[in-house]
């Protein structure tokens, strides 16, 4: 796997985990390689999720 798969993996699963915990207000549409996004995006956890990720972090 490569740094750049490892991070893309952990954008979409943090976006959809904040979708899922958003009550309907975030919702999140992923293919291979576009991403459709409505709706507010936590960026501190966006970002602690693409840190942890490069860090090699859970």
């Amino acid at each position: 796997m490569t740094v750049e798969s490892i991070i893309r993996e952990a954008i979409v699963e943090e976006l959809r985990r904040q979708a899922e915990n958003s009550g309907s207000k975030l919702r999140v549409e992923a293919s291979e390689d576009k991403m459709t996004i409505n709706g507010p995006v936590n960026l501190d956890d966006l970002v602690m999720v693409v840190m942890g990720s490069v860090a090699g972090g859970p």
